[in-house]
């Protein structure tokens, strides 16, 4: 097997495992890591051969603008305090504890790269966490705050690993010359991401074609990743940001091709690049192991002791920061979502995976410092930073739906059907003010009016069915019968149609591309 065949494996295990996650009720991350593991004892599987300082380019921006795209800006602004201190504070918390044990336990450990292996196992992986929460059907609180700490979080921590990377390679480590590259490097990823979000919103108006604009939505999150670590910033940070600005300010609400072959074509590139970024997570680990050769005590125990640590810490910040959250919640009046109970910081705590950031910052550790020796304790690091992946990733990842299960932590699924049917009723009425907008420079038949007045009420029906149940009491029990039968008839009519059209693609003489292009337009019809 050659490394392409090993990748078509990983993609079609990406694409086999969200099955088989949702049949039995397990994460999908997970299994592909299991499959890793699996390839790499194989003896007729190739070792990876991809160069440590690529990955981090390669998989995280398109990782990371997926996950943006389902949330937004003001998400974030409303829960800033519980996304600060679980994103920025206990990282820094996370990696110094991490550090300082890791300088007593391991001989001979300096303390920069100590804190190096603090900062590549402090954050918690976003994929890991929003697909396992997402599977679990956790309350919406919940996954809005391991969302958001997932996505800034690796910011702080790549930072910090930057610096003491620095560090530890020239030997000169201040204070305030790391405060101050932590500083620079947000401002200028900040600029980037928000110069670049505002040139790509503007060239996709110059685009039009919907092909084009989501074939410049792939190409952005590299380009905000590449140019802000070539000037010295925060790649991650500055794909963050120019994802948030797109979602905030690149939406036509009446681009609806564009944006239905957008969610489509973002699903599949974060299910296949989440499977092949979690499998190559497996596929590494013989060479962590291969560095333990003839001291798995030692080294085991080490690791074990920092898992630990890993483990422990989150949970004696999360109680109290939990606490004072709540407290802050209950003295203003803004809408944040927070833990409520014991049980969903519980949950919270054990959905701390560690995953591809920390797999790729391992990895990358450099080899030598600037004297020509050796980096301190590369093999010992990079052991440990794996023992800490597997046993979150893999221990945590496994158990957690059955913890999820025994805490009984759910979501509010009547609170969503309650918001859903709000907006449903808001679209429909939306529809009906512009209609009698119309209809005030217009003059429109009776009939018409008639039957576009149902076509507003249609609109709302179709978000949320249940709302039809409060227009009955209102006087249109019929016309909630006629509209199903109606949809019911269109359905059967619109299929037909497609049928027709799909057959004369196979004719002589049809034009293959004129077919698929009435088609198209038949599916969009479809969808209205």
């Amino acid at each position: 097997m050659d490394q392409l065949a090993l990748l078509f494996v990983l993609l079609l295990g990406a694409v086999v495992s969200v099955s088989v996650g949702d049949r039995f009720g397990l994460p999908s991350p997970v299994l592909m890591t299991l499959l890793g593991i699996v390839l790499a004892v194989l003896p007729f599987v190739p070792n990876v051969d991809i160069p440590p300082e690529l990955i981090l380019p390669l998989l995280l921006p398109p990782l990371l603008y997926a996950a943006v795209r389902r949330t937004s800006w003001r998400q974030f602004a409303a829960n800033r305090r519980p996304i600060f201190l679980l994103a920025v504070a206990l990282v820094f918390v996370t990696t110094f504890s991490v550090a300082a044990v890791a300088h007593a336990v391991v001989p001979g450990l300096p303390l920069a790269a100590a804190v190096a292996l603090g900062a590549l196992v402090a954050p918690p992986d976003p994929v890991a966490a929003t697909a396992v929460a997402g599977q679990l059907g956790l309350p919406r609180r919940l996954v809005s705050i391991l969302e958001g700490e997932g996505l800034f979080n690796d910011v702080t921590a790549i930072v910090l690993y930057h610096v003491a990377i620095a560090a530890a390679v020239s030997g000169d480590f201040t204070p305030s010359t790391a405060a101050l590259e932590l500083v620079l490097s947000a401002v200028v990823a900040v600029a980037v991401g928000v110069g670049l979000g505002w040139g790509a919103n503007r060239l996709m108006d110059l685009l039009g074609d919907a092909t084009l604009q989501i074939g410049l939505t792939l190409l952005v999150p590299y380009a905000a990743y590449v140019l802000a670590e070539e000037l010295h910033g925060s790649g991650v940070l500055a794909v963050l940001t120019c994802a948030l600005f797109l979602a905030e300010y690149a939406t036509d609400p009446d681009d609806v091709l564009t944006r239905l072959a957008g969610h489509a074509f973002w699903d599949i590139v974060d299910t296949l690049v989440t499977g092949v970024a979690f499998g190559l997570i497996g596929l590494e680990l013989h060479n962590a192991i291969r560095t333990a050769s003839g001291r798995w005590g030692e080294m085991l125990g080490w690791a074990g002791i920092v898992v630990a640590v890993v483990i422990v810490v989150r949970l004696l910040w999360l109680l109290p920061a939990t606490w004072l959250t709540q407290r802050m919640h209950a003295r203003r009046d803004y809408d944040e979502d927070i833990p409520m109970s014991w049980r969903e910081t519980v949950v919270m705590w054990w959905s701390g995976m560690r995953g591809v950031a920390s797999v790729a910052l391992a990895l990358a550790i450099p080899l030598s410092t600037d004297d020509g020796g050796p980096f301190p304790d590369r093999d010992e690091i990079v052991f440990i930073a794996f023992g800490v992946i597997m046993a979150t990733l893999v221990v945590q990842g496994l158990t957690l739906p059955w913890l999820v299960r025994r805490l009984g932590v759910r979501a509010d699924s009547e609170r969503e059907q309650e918001l859903e049917r709000e907006l449903a009723v808001r679209a429909a009425k939306a529809a009906k003010r512009r209609l009698r907008e119309i209809e005030s420079v217009e003059e429109l038949p009776e009939e018409l009016s008639e039957q576009l007045l149902r076509r507003a009420f249609e609109i709302g029906v179709r978000i949320s069915p249940d709302m039809g149940e409060d227009e009955r009491r209102e006087g249109h029990e019929h016309r909630v019968r006629r509209l199903k039968r109606l949809r019911r008839i269109q359905a059967e009519m619109m299929s037909a149609a497609r049928h027709e059209v799909l057959a004369a693609r196979s004719e002589p003489g049809a034009d293959p591309e004129i077919v698929d292009r009435v088609l198209r337009q038949l599916d969009v019809r479809s969808l209205k």
